[in-house]
C-alpha cells in the first residue's frame, strides 16, 4: 500500500505524526481540510461598522458582554461612537449597571456618551443617578447639548422636583438652547406635570417655533390643569393637527365625564389609531356606559384595527359590569385565538369578569392558568370567592397569597372583611381589622369601617357598631349609617336606628331608601303614627324615590335592560304577562308575598 508521511499541520488536528495512507488523506480532504482562502484584514472603519452591527443585533445580555468583551480585547471600549452604542443598547435592557461599568472605564468620554447615559438612566427610571452624571459631565468640562437638557428635564419630571427643573430651566438658557424647540417643548411638560401651568403656558407662548408636539404638549398640560376652556381654544388654534392631539382631547374629556364632548371628537378624527379606539372605549366604562363601550370594540373590529391588551382588559371589564357572560366567553375566546399574551391586566380581568357573572369556577380556572400572578389578580379572586359566599375559601385564598409574598392593600382587606360579614364571621372579621393596621400598616379607610359596620350591625352588635363608627377618626359617610340603620331594620332596634336617620337626614336629606327603610321598621312594629309623620316629613323635605335600579338579561349574546315598572322593551307586553301568570300560580302554591316592601 502507498504511504506518505504526514506533515507536521496533522498535529495541530489532534492526530498522531505518523504514516498516513493515501485513501485516509483523501477522506480527510473531504472533511473540510482544504486549503483556506486569504482574507484581506479589515479596516479600523470596517471593524467599527462590524461591533455595531453586532451590538443592534443583540438580543440578550449574553451576547451584548461577548461584544464588551471584543471591545476590551481590542481597546475599542476607548471609542466614544462604539461605547455610545453599547450604552444605548444596556438602556434596551434596562441593565445600567453594565453601562455605567462601560463609561467608567473610558479616559475621555464625549457628550455623546454622556447623553446616552443619561437618556438610558431617565429611561430606565434612575433619574436621580441621571442628574448626578450632569454634574458629572460639567465638572469634566463637557460641554452639553440640547439632547443632553431634553433628558434632563424629563428627569426632573419623574422626580417632581420643580426646584431641580428650574435649575436646569437655567442651565438651558445659559447655554443658549432657549430657541430649540423640543427642549422647549420638554420644559412645557415638566411644568404642567407638576402643576405650575402658567410657567408651562410662559414657556409655550415665548416658543419662537412650535410644532405640532409642541402644540399637543400644551393641550395636554391644559387638560391636566382641567381648563377644558383653554385647551379647547388651542386645539381650534392649532395650524396642525396629529392625532395624539385628538387623543388628549378624548381623554381630556373622558376624565371630566363629558361623554357626550368626547364622541364628538372621536367622530369628527381624520384617522383612528388604537389609543383613539381604547380612549373612547375607556371613556364609556368609566362613565358606566358598558354597551356602548362594547358597541365601540365590534365597530373597532369591523374597521380591522387590532386592539392591543389594554383595550382587552377594558373590554373584558365592561362584560363584568354587564354580567354577560357569553359575550364575555367570546372575547375570551378571541384572546386565546388571537394569541394574545395573558399577562396580569387581561388575567385579572378575566377572574372578575367571570366572578361578577356568576361563574366562579370558569374565575377560578383562569386564576389558576395565569402564570403570572400580581396583585390585582390575588384580589380579584378573593373578590369572587367572597360575594359568592365562599367566605373560608376566600380567606384561605388571603393566606395563599402571603405565602407567595405579596403584600396586600385596602382593597385586598376589603374583600377579606366582606367576605367576614356573609359568613357572619365577626370574630374573624375583626382579628383582620386590626391586622391590616398592627401587620400591614394600612390606615383603615371609610370602606373598611363600611364592611366593619356591616358585618357588626347584621350580627345583631348595634353597640359595637354605633361605637366603632363614633371612634372613627375619618368622617362616617352614608353608606356607614345605612349599614347600621339595615342592621337595626334586620333586629328591629328603633332607638339606633333613629339616630342613624337622624345623621343621615344630615349627610343625604334627598335619598328616599334610608327613609324606606325606617318607614318599613316602624311598620313592623304597628308604629303607624310615625309612619304618617315620616311620610308628611318626606313631602315637606321634597323627597322623592330616586331612579329604579336597572337589570341586564343577556339573551343570544344581546344584553337587555329594565328597570322598574319599565315598559319601554319591545316585548314588554308579554313579559308582564308571563310576570301576572307566574305571580298567580306562587298565590296559588301558597306564597305569601312580603306586602312591607311596598310601604312607599
Amino acid at each position: 500500500m502507498l504511504t506518505v508521511n504526514c506533515p507536521t499541520p496533522t498535529a495541530s488536528l489532534g492526530f498522531a505524526s505518523r504514516p498516513m495512507s493515501l485513501k485516509t488523506i483523501t477522506n480527510l480532504n473531504r472533511l473540510y481540510i482544504q486549503p483556506r482562502p486569504f482574507v484581506q484584514p479589515q479596516t479600523l472603519s470596517q471593524q467599527i461598522q462590524t461591533i455595531v452591527d453586532q451590538i443592534k443585533k443583540c438580543s440578550n445580555l449574553n451576547q451584548l458582554e461577548t461584544i464588551y468583551a471584543t471591545m476590551i480585547k481590542t481597546n475599542a471600549n476607548q471609542d466614544c461612537f462604539l461605547t455610545n452604542q453599547f450604552v444605548s443598547a444596556c438602556a434596551t435592557f434596562c441593565r445600567m449597571d453594565y453601562a455605567i461599568l462601560a463609561f467608567t472605564q473610558m479616559q475621555k468620554p464625549n457628550v455623546f456618551v454622556y447623553n446616552a447615559l443619561i437618556k438610558g438612566l431617565v429611561h430606565c427610571h434612575n433619574p436621580f443617578q441621571a442628574l448626578d452624571y450632569h454634574k458629572h459631565m460639567l465638572r469634566a468640562g463637557v460641554w452639553p447639548s440640547s439632547f443632553t437638557f431634553s433628558s434632563l428635564v424629563k428627569a426632573c419630571g419623574l422626580v417632581s422636583e420643580l426646584g431641580f427643573g428650574e435649575s436646569v430651566h437655567g442651565q438651558v438658557w445659559k447655554h443658549g438652547f432657549e430657541s430649540h424647540v423640543f427642549v422647549q417643548t420638554a420644559l412645557v411638560d415638566f411644568y404642567a406635570n407638576v402643576g405650575k401651568f402658567a410657567e408651562s403656558k410662559r414657556v409655550f407662548d415665548e416658543m419662537p417655533d412650535r410644532d405640532v408636539f409642541a402644540w399637543t404638549t400644551m393641550v395636554s398640560g391644559f387638560l391636566k390643569a382641567g381648563d377644558l376652556v383653554s385647551s379647547r381654544r388651542l386645539f381650534d388654534e392649532m395650524p396642525e393637527r396629529n392625532t395624539a392631539t385628538w387623543n388628549a382631547m378624548i381623554d381630556g374629556y373622558a376624565r371630566v365625564g363629558d361623554v357626550e364632548s368626547a364622541e364628538l371628537f372621536f367622530n369628527q378624527m381624520p384617522v383612528k389609531d388604537i389609543i383613539s379606539w381604547t380612549s373612547m372605549i375607556n371613556c364609556y366604562s368609566k362613565n358606566k356606559q358598558f354597551r356602548e363601550a362594547l358597541a365601540v370594540f365590534e365597530e373597532m373590529r369591523r374597521n380591522k384595527v387590532s386592539p392591543d391588551e389594554v383595550t382587552m382588559a377594558s373590554v373584558i371589564s365592561a362584560c363584568a359590569h354587564l354580567g354577560a357572560l357569553n359575550t364575555g366567553k367570546e372575547i375570551h375566546h378571541y384572546v386565546m385565538q388571537n394569541g394574545f399574551y395573558l399577562d396580569v391586566y387581561i388575567g385579572s380581568a378575566l377572574v372578575d369578569m367571570y366572578a361578577k357573572c356568576g361563574s366562579l369556577e370558569r374565575s377560578l380556572l383562569a386564576f389558576f392558568k395565569l402564570r403570572e400572578k400580581n396583585l390585582f389578580c390575588w384580589n380579584s379572586v378573593i373578590e369572587g370567592l367572597a360575594v359568592h359566599g365562599y367566605a373560608q375559601e376566600a380567606l384561605a385564598m388571603f393566606d395563599s397569597m402571603e405565602r407567595h409574598h405579596v403584600k396586600p392593600n385596602g382593597v385586598t382587606f376589603v374583600s377579606v372583611l366582606s367576605a367576614c360579614t356573609h359568613a357572619g364571621l365577626v370574630e374573624v372579621g375583626r382579628q383582620r381589622f386590626l391586622s391590616m393596621t398592627r401587620d400591614y400598616s394600612i390606615p383603615p379607610e371609610v370602606e373598611h369601617y363600611g364592611c366593619m359596620v356591616d358585618l357588626l350591625s347584621k350580627a345583631g352588635l348595634l353597640e359595637d357598631a354605633l361605637f366603632l363608627i363614633r371612634s372613627m377618626k375619618l368622617e362616617p359617610n352614608p353608606v356607614i349609617w345605612g349599614a347600621l340603620l339595615g342592621g337595626c331594620k334586620l333586629h328591629r332596634n328603633l332607638e339606633i336606628a333613629q339616630f342613624a336617620v337622624n345623621e343621615l337626614m344630615v349627610l343625604d336629606p334627598h335619598d328616599s331608601g334610608y327613609y324606606t327603610l325606617l318607614l318599613n321598621l316602624y311598620a313592623e312594629v304597628n308604629r303607624w303614627a310615625q309612619v304618617t309623620k315620616i311620610r308628611q316629613m318626606m313631602r315637606e323635605l321634597g323627597v322623592k324615590k330616586g331612579c329604579p335600579g336597572s337589570s341586564w338579561i343577556e339573551m343570544e349574546s344581546e344584553i337587555h335592560q329594565f328597570a322598574a315598572s319599565d315598559k319601554s322593551h319591545l316585548a314588554s307586553d308579554e313579559i308582564y304577562s308571563i310576570l301576572a301568570e307566574l305571580d298567580l300560580q306562587l298565590k296559588l302554591a301558597g306564597y305569601v308575598s312580603d306586602e312591607l316592601g311596598s310601604i312607599y
